[in-house]
């Protein structure tokens, strides 16, 4: 026996008593004669509630009849259900916004929908757009808005699928089709449920717009959660504009002015930064003691952190002077560094190149500076004994 669904006829329907025609061993999974429980489907989550005052906790499609998934199980026949209405009521909110702003879109630019989902915190639909602008949302939003003012019927009809005409989306269902209406403005095969009028809609809000492979996603809200999200970011800004002194008006472009300073110094400090190490790396080769040959070497080992753009400045210092050899070290990631002067008869791309291929890393680079890596601490340590070796050689 498949259950009759109840929410087809009255999604506002919040208590209901049925039959449990069906249970599973441990009487935790049950079908029932009739529910008015929605099963995940369509982008739409499952409703919640209560069966014999027993917590639903999932309820699931199955074999096109629907399956209640409890917490404990319930031994009776004669039930009492209940459904948890603030759910309910904001996934109807949501779903009719989706269906009243994928109209707007199809009306407004051409664009279809082709993806839904209703979350927790937001739902998306996914456009068949190459790219949509601000302005274009901005007027899209505005739009959908003005039709939840005009306070527009949503009706339910049950019409046969070879008859429905007029539909937003033509539907691959055959038999008879339940087409949700919205008054002059959309006809959409659909099984959710929905409010009965744009107005109970509430306030339509688009949050986000990026591109997901070839579509377009939007981000939005409805009703109660584009209020509380309103909300929020009514009081993030006003405690962004009271830290900076300034107005919710002017806090935008106070931000942006000391976010663009606050780039500024970063890239002068980071230079000032880089002329440091390197006059740190001429000082180094300064106090460095001169070896055989004329040679100054000097190896530079960190535990932790890249061998980055200020090592890379110390390096090139060092190897400022004659016939100098710097080497930097790293353990974590394990990686190399080495610099040579022009004239120490040295190709560091060509001495490290072949020290880390010997050791499975990769690298390489000019003849006065080269930099790689290797997979981890042992082969760290083969690299530093080869490098030794090939500068010995050298």
């Amino acid at each position: 026996m498949i259950a009759a669904r109840l929410y087809y006829q009255d999604a506002y329907l919040r208590q209901f008593t049925a039959r449990v025609v069906e249970r599973s061993p441990d009487g935790c999974r049950l079908r029932l004669d009739r529910t008015a429980f929605y099963p995940t489907s369509g982008g739409q989550p499952h409703d919640k509630g209560s069966i014999a005052g027993v917590a639903v906790l999932e309820v699931i499609e199955e074999e096109d009849d629907v399956v209640h998934v409890t917490a404990e199980p319930v031994l009776e026949t004669e039930v009492e259900c209940s459904i948890d209405w603030p759910r309910r009521f904001d996934h109807m909110q949501q779903h009719t916004g989706q269906h009243l702003l994928s109209a707007v879109l199809h009306g407004m630019f051409g664009w279809n929908t082709v993806g839904f989902h209703l979350g927790a915190a937001a739902s998306t639909i996914d456009l068949d757009a190459g790219q949509a602008s601000p302005e274009q949302l901005r007027a899209a939003e505005q739009r959908a808005n003005e039709l939840v003012f005009e306070n527009r019927p949503v009706t339910i009809y049950f019409e046969p699928a070879a008859e429905a005409q007029g539909l937003r989306k033509a539907s691959e269902r055959e038999g008879l089709l339940r087409v949700v209406t919205i008054e002059g403005l959309d006809r959409s095969a659909c099984g959710g449920t929905h409010v009965r009028t744009t107005a109970e809609i509430g306030p339509v809000l688009i949050r986000k717009c990026e591109r997901v492979r070839s579509n377009v996603r939007l981000e939005f809200l409805c009703g109660l959660r584009a209020v509380r999200r309103a909300r929020a970011d009514f009081e993030a800004l006003s405690r962004i504009a009271l830290g900076l002194s300034a107005s919710l008006d002017e806090a935008p472009a106070l931000v942006e002015s000391q976010r663009r300073a606050l780039i500024a110094s970063e890239k002068a400090l980071t230079k000032a930064r880089v002329e440091l190490a390197r006059r740190r790396g001429v000082e180094l080769y300064q106090t460095a003691e001169e070896q055989a040959g004329g040679m100054r070497s000097y190896v530079h080992r960190i535990a932790e952190g890249a061998l980055d753009e200020e090592v890379r400045a110390l390096a090139q210092g060092f190897a400022s002077g004659p016939r100098a050899v710097f080497l930097a070290v790293s353990e974590n990631p394990p990686s190399v560094l080495l610099a040579a002067s022009a004239d120490s008869g040295l190709h560091a791309g060509q001495i490290l190149k072949e020290a880390l291929a010997a050791a499975g890393g990769r690298g390489g680079g000019s003849a006065q500076l080269a930099q790689g890596s290797v997979p981890g601490a042992a082969e760290l340590e083969r690299v530093l004994a080869n490098l030794r070796a090939g500068l010995t050689r050298a």
